[in-house]
This record gives structure tokens, C-alpha cells and sequence, in this order.
């Protein structure tokens, strides 16, 4: 009885614990279809009749404030980062673990390290290094996400390249295969779990991300979608709420049905990443 009780307890408190979370997400979407006036008015109220502005926000959105195009540089900028960290972390890492040496130790521990330094350190000088040396495109900052996501990812990666047998690797190498056809036709298919979920999280981390594009990227050329809609406010103040309300909804809709189709994949690679420390 006890069990069962406790066992309620947590269900209604996970439940009403996930709707705070989703609540602002529906109050969101739900003002998206308002006429801005009535968004200030009537902000938790639902749409009516006499409210209702059909998807006009989003196509003044989309159109007025060339939503699309800063949709395209964001895609192009987080599957590209994303590939970058994926690809170079997960060598770093083979290496790291399989290279026992005092500069293989000092590469994990200032990748461990980087996880812990403040972005808040470092922003102002970028800004300024990213200029100088003409990393201020979408093409640059791809080389600046790998810099920030390796920390995470080799962790995630040397946790799980530990639980690979190396007998494995050295029937490779005897069959003729050099170091890097053994990384790809060998290791990389096993570290597919980490793979995914590393994927997942970087993924989220860099569609959303605000700050780092919006202090290197010249914003005159290249805007990303979180940037877009802040550049949404109008002179003194003046705020198209139901625009900005339609691009926060195209802004987070991709990412959580992205999470949601992968989420049991984090779960399966954390795990995998923890077999051996």
C-alpha cells in the first residue's frame, strides 16, 4: 500500500512538474494565432473569434522579417558544427584512451578543464580574435563550436572507447587495416550510442544558442533564428508580439520534435559513456 501510494505521489508530481514546463511553450503557440493587441490584453486567455488572426503573425514573420533565411544559416551552422565536433572529438578521444602518454593525459584533462571555464571569460576577446581572423561567418564559427563542444564530447567518447576491446582493433590492424580504416570501418560503427546522443545534445545546444553567434557572426550578412527574433523590436520600443510569438513556435517546434524522436538515444549513450570511468 505504502508502494502504491508513493508511487501516485510521484506520478501526480512528475505530471503537474511537466506541465509548468509545458506551459509556457502552449501559452506561446496559443498567442501566436492572436492579433498582437490582444496579446497584452488577454495574454492567458485562448483565441476567439474576435481575436483570432489565423496565421497572419507567421507569415509577417516570414516574410517582414526574412524569417526563412536565418532559419537556412542556422540549420547550416548547427548540422555543420555538429558534424565537426562529432567527427574530430571521436578521434580525440580514440586517441587520448588508446595512447597512454603524459601529452594524451594534459589533452583529456584540458578538455575536462574547458567544461568548467565561464563562457563569460573569454567572450569579449573572441569577439575580437573572431574579427581579426575572419571567423566572424557561418563558415568560421563552425571552427569556434568545436572549440566550446569538444570539452563534453571527448568526456562522453573516452568513457565509452574504454569499454571497447582492444582484441578487437588488433584483428583489425593484422587484417592490413591502418590506423584511420580502423577508427572508421571499426571503432566509429561501435560508438554509434555515444555518437547519437552527443549528436542530440550539441544538436540542442547550438540551435538554440544566442550569445555566441550574436558576439562573432556579422550580423549585417548572417543572422541565425535566435538572433532574428530579437532584432524583431522595432524602434523605441515598439514590439510586434504576434510575429515574434510566430517565430519563437517555428524556433522551438523543430528541436523538441527532434528531442522527442531521440531522447532513449541519450539514455542508452550516457549510459554506454559510464561502463567504464
Amino acid at each position: 500500500m505504502k508502494k502504491k501510494l508513493l508511487s501516485a505521489a510521484g506520478t501526480v508530481f512528475f505530471t503537474v512538474l511537466g506541465l509548468i514546463y509545458i506551459a509556457p511553450i502552449l501559452i506561446v503557440f496559443m498567442n501566436s494565432f492572436k492579433e498582437k493587441v490582444y496579446i497584452n490584453k488577454e495574454p492567458f486567455a485562448l483565441p476567439t473569434e474576435k481575436t483570432w488572426n489565423g496565421i497572419e503573425n507567421y507569415l509577417t514573420a516570414i516574410n517582414k522579417y526574412d524569417l526563412l533565411s536565418s532559419v537556412g544559416w542556422t540549420v547550416f551552422i548547427t548540422v555543420g558544427s555538429v558534424v565537426v565536433i562529432l567527427v574530430c572529438t571521436s578521434m580525440c578521444a580514440w586517441y587520448i584512451t588508446r595512447v597512454k602518454s603524459r601529452f594524451t593525459k594534459a589533452l583529456y584533462l584540458l578538455c575536462v578543464f574547458s567544461m568548467v571555464v565561464p563562457f563569460q571569460m573569454v567572450m569579449f576577446t573572441l569577439s575580437l580574435v573572431a574579427d581579426r581572423t575572419r571567423l566572424n561567418t557561418p563558415w568560421g564559427i563552425i571552427i569556434i563550436y568545436l572549440g566550446f563542444g569538444a570539452g563534453l564530447a571527448v568526456f562522453m567518447f573516452c568513457g565509452f572507447v574504454k569499454s571497447i576491446p582492444t582484441e578487437i582493433e588488433e584483428a583489425a590492424l593484422i587484417d592490413g587495416c591502418n590506423p584511420v580504416r580502423t577508427f572508421f570501418n571499426v571503432v566509429l560503427p561501435i560508438m554509434k550510442p555515444t555518437y547519437i546522443s552527443v549528436g542530440i545534445l550539441e544538436t540542442m545546444w547550438i540551435w538554440n544558442d544566442f550569445l555566441l553567434p550574436y558576439l562573432v557572426l556579422d550580423l549585417n550578412k548572417f543572422k541565425t533564428i535566435s538572433i532574428a527574433i530579437q532584432y524583431m523590436k522595432g524602434s523605441y520600443g515598439r514590439v510586434d508580439m504576434g510575429a515574434i510569438m510566430a517565430a519563437l513556435i517555428l524556433a522551438v517546434i523543430p528541436v523538441i520534435i527532434f528531442y522527442l524522436a531521440c531522447q532513449k538515444h541519450i539514455i542508452k549513450g550516457v549510459a554506454a559513456g559510464a561502463v567504464k570511468g
